[in-house]
């Protein structure tokens, strides 16, 4: 099928590097039927259905992780060790992970990354099949597979753009959210299933297997249909030039600074969640399957939403990460496991909403030729965020009470947020406008008069 025509790309992939105003995506809404028009394109439709089975996978792993970690151990701090552990290279890490996707092929990289991935998670099934696993096991390849990320997460964000093309990377980015959130709800509910009935080793046993099917979508893409880049020249200074690049963007490091709010106090969620399921709700290990899932149903309808989006704007960001913590906080005060997980759906919607904006806006505002090295520091931040949050959010949930972390969680980003939103706006001379008589845009954002 030949790829359909391009939707009035608007940003510059050659020499934008001081974009400062609303990005327009589309010149008109969407129809429905557009609304992933990326995935026409065959190569992206291929890594999309891989992508899919292996997000599956890898929710199963995660979530059959978190638990067994806690059946053994007994501490939520213990879980959020091992969130630390694999999320703590990218942290130390990343930049040169971004280096590396500039200067080497990354399909091939994701070829290699998948590999390891599939052996650590071989590894893992086989421990805990032989009733031999133990906690420090878990650590050891946490720590591991956090390694294969800082390679894979930079080349797999620059990769969507040589299987699109410009003209299609925010709609690609959405679907790639979508598949994401999608997987999210199916994994959770799967592994919640398969712990009551066979516990976790079947579950990394299933990963091992995506990661092999991922290696084999890779391999039957279409080569010569790539948007291949030309891999940047080695020299000194390539990390300090991606820092220096990024920091005079304000599409960049203002979306980066909301990111590391909400990374190490609100991205900790899987965290909370086993600590109200366990020590809250008693639910067991379904229904901490379940809030995960209801997690993934919100964010699911916030990547569809974020496809929709005509425009990317500062304040979206903003608004996605205000929001979110604001959910976050509510769910604090949750009478019962039932307004909690309607907590979470919401929580979920405005967490996507934040994680797309950025996402987009700061690919879209980064030069081609430095992107990888742009998004690695990106990661570092959002990811390695998660490796201060996870332990910190679980002693809190631990030592004090699940309600009380996870209200930190939610009110320190919702507290930034309102505080970028007042710099922004005196930055820009903008101030919010109240008109009871437009029932379209009651309130709006609008330049503040001279």
């Amino acid at each position: 099928m030949a790829p359909p025509p391009p939707l009035h790309p608007t940003v510059s992939e050659t020499t934008s590097s001081t974009i400062t105003q609303p990005i327009a995506v589309v010149s008109e809404r969407l129809p429905w039927r557009h609304t992933f028009i990326s995935l026409r394109i065959h190569n992206f439709r291929i890594f999309a259905i891989g992508h899919f089975v292996a997000v599956i996978a890898l929710w199963m792993q995660r979530i059959a992780q978190d638990w067994m970690v806690l059946q053994l151990s007994g501490s939520v701090t213990a879980v959020g060790i091992t969130v630390a552990l694999q999320f703590l290279p990218s942290l130390l890490l990343g930049p040169w992970g971004g280096m590396i996707a500039d200067r080497f092929p990354k399909r091939r990289i994701l070829m290699l990354c998948q590999c390891v991935a599939a052996v650590l998670a071989a590894t893992l099934a086989t421990l805990s099949l032989s009733g031999v696993v133990q906690v420090w096991h878990v650590y050891v390849i946490a720590l591991i597979l956090g390694l294969v990320t800082v390679l894979d997460q930079p080349a797999r964000q620059v990769f969507v753009n040589e299987l699109v093309g410009p003209a299609f990377l925010r709609n690609a980015i959405s679907v790639n959210s979508t598949t994401f959130q999608l997987g999210g709800l199916i994994g959770p509910a799967l592994a919640g299933m398969l712990l009551n009935a066979v516990g976790p080793g079947w579950a990394f046993a299933a990963n091992a297997a995506a990661c092999c099917s991922t290696i084999t979508t890779l391999l039957l893409l279409r080569k010569d249909e790539l948007h291949m880049s030309a891999p940047a020249p080695r020299r000194k200074g390539m990390l300090a030039e991606g820092l220096r690049y990024s920091l005079r963007k304000p599409t960049i490091y203002w979306p980066w600074l909301m990111a590391a709010f909400v990374a190490v106090f609100g991205m900790s969620l899987p965290v909370l969640l086993a600590a109200f399921a366990d020590h809250v709700y008693d639910a067991g290990a379904g229904g901490y399957g379940l809030l995960n899932a209801l997690v993934a149903l919100g964010a699911l309808a916030g990547a569809i939403a974020s496809a929709r989006r005509r425009h990317l704007r500062l304040r979206s960001v903003v608004l996605g990460a205000g929001m979110y913590g604001l959910m976050l906080c509510l769910s604090a005060a949750a009478p019962s496991m039932a307004w909690f997980g309607a907590a979470m759906v919401l929580a979920g919607f405005w967490c996507l909403m934040f994680l797309t904006a950025a996402n987009q806006l700061v690919q879209t505002s980064a030069n081609m030729a430095i992107r990888g090295r742009v998004m690695s520091l990106y990661l570092v931040v959002l990811i390695g965020g998660q490796a201060i949050g996870g332990p910190m959010m679980g002693w809190l949930a631990e030592h004090l009470s699940p309600q009380l972390a996870v209200l930190v969680a939610g009110g320190v980003p919702a507290l930034a947020a309102a505080t970028v939103a007042v710099v922004l706006a005196r930055k820009s001379a903008l101030q919010l406008k109240v008109d009871l008589r437009d029932r379209r845009s009651m309130v709006r954002i609008v330049p503040r008069a001279a």
